[in-house]
């Protein structure tokens, strides 16, 4: 059970992502079962067994000056978009580096207090696979200074934490594509001990590039849907085939429920608590018997003070390859029980965003929080002959409504080296 009795509340959201520059254009897209996949417009793109990807549906260089992308890697970018979105949906007075901005409303931050928790499963993938070539080609001369700090794992987080002067702590946990979920729960812990009243948390990845794509293809984990992109992602289907890459960044505030009430702000959910556990399997396969899976949703409850039956939704993994989605679903009704599973409203929304890595259970807690504050679970698509083998209700089609009153839900993520996490979140009433 949880060892305090602190609420640790979300009142702040952002995001970047194949769907939309931002959130609400990102939740729109999303209910309406809208694809972010496309063919990748590459020189020889045709060479690589996977042409196609889930790419940002704005890029960084429309909203932000070349000469501060001149020093940030792509995923660094991004993560400070998401920052700045949730920072002001949250109601915290504009900040630069120098300070608070004198005559901006909103409510100051004492920096003492404020943490960041920022994760990405690969970091500054361009960064460093650029610079070696500039390298090769140019010489040691022309690599920019800027590079140690543009590729490391953590530079997000230390960027947004200078960003929004948080001294509390700045985090980076990599657990491949469970980090930014466990990056949330490190968040939730940071309030609850004590060390911060608020904290940014969230993920951001952004490594399409052919070296990706040519490995990943090479494990055979990416859907080669090259024909029709759009559909390829489709968890649950009786013809899915692998993954589809995407990349982008989601970004929430966790703040104590007392600090918030204190300044009035808006309450978009509970984040009730989180669940972990290690396979101690594989370095890639996960445990096929899903053991580990539903001790980190069992734990997620017993953290969050919640039993089975008040779980009404759970935004799954399920990345639509052929075993993991159903080794998943095995796992639930292991954790929650076969009946109350029964109960369980699921959905797979990679099947719009693609898999963003390590930003996936940033991304994936954001959407499970606006599923309960709106009361609807968004579709997944392109499930159009459901597996035999899937027994549970999967939401296809149209989004799906919740019931009023008091509701929780999971999201789960995992990741290479047998990573299981999963963060549980309540409606705010």
């Amino acid at each position: 059970m949880s060892t305090s009795t602190t609420k640790v509340v979300v009142t702040g959201l952002g995001a970047t992502t194949p769907l939309g520059g931002d959130l609400p254009s990102t939740w729109a897209a999303l209910l309406a079962g809208k694809s972010g996949v496309r063919t990748l417009e590459w020189e020889n793109v045709e060479e690589l067994p996977v042409q196609f990807a889930a790419q940002l549906a704005v890029d960084p260089s429309e909203v932000m000056p070349k000469q501060a992308l001149r020093r940030l890697d792509r995923s660094q970018a991004i993560a400070l978009i998401a920052a700045k979105e949730a920072w002001g949906s949250a109601g915290f007075k504009a900040r630069t580096k120098k300070g608070y901005e004198e005559d901006a409303e909103g409510f100051e931050v004492d920096g003492d207090r404020l943490g960041v928790v920022v994760s990405s499963g690969i970091g500054g993938l361009h960064t460093a696979l650029n610079s070696y070539d500039v390298w090769r080609d140019k010489g040691w001369t022309r690599v920019s200074p800027f590079t140690v700090p543009m590729l490391m794992p953590n530079g997000s987080s230390g960027h947004v934490g200078i960003e929004y002067g948080a001294m509390a702590g700045s985090h980076a946990l990599v657990s491949a594509c469970a980090s930014s979920a466990e990056a949330v729960g490190y968040a939730i812990d940071m309030i609850r001990t004590g060390r911060a009243d608020v904290v940014i948390c969230g993920g951001t990845e952004a490594c399409i590039h052919p070296l990706q794509m040519a490995s990943f293809g090479a494990m055979r984990a990416m859907s080669t849907r090259n024909d029709e992109p759009e559909r390829a992602s489709r968890p649950y289907d009786k013809n899915r085939d692998g993954f589809v890459l995407g990349e982008g960044s989601a970004v929430m505030i966790l703040e104590s429920e007392e600090h918030a009430r204190a300044r009035g702000a808006r309450i978009h959910g509970i984040a009730a608590g989180c669940g972990y556990s290690g396979d101690a399997y594989d370095i890639v396969l996960p445990d096929p018997s899903g053991a580990g899976q539903a001790k980190a949703m069992r734990r997620a409850l017993d953290n969050a003070g919640l039993k089975p039956e008040d779980i009404a939704h759970i935004n799954a993994h399920a990345t639509s390859t052929p075993a993991g989605d159903v080794a998943e679903l095995a796992s639930m009704k292991a954790a929650l029980g076969e009946d109350v599973c029964a109960k369980v409203i699921v959905t797979a929304t990679k099947s719009m965003t693609g898999h963003l890595l390590g930003g996936a259970g940033a991304l994936e807690s954001v959407f499970t929080i606006l599923a309960l504050r709106d009361g609807l679970i968004p579709p997944t698509a392109n499930l159009e002959d459901l597996d035999d083998e899937v027994d549970l209700d999967i939401v296809r089609g149209e989004p799906r409504k919740l019931p009023d009153g008091p509701l929780a839900a999971l999201n789960n993520s995992f990741g290479f080296g047998g990573h299981n996490v999963s963060v549980a979140f309540q409606r705010a009433l």
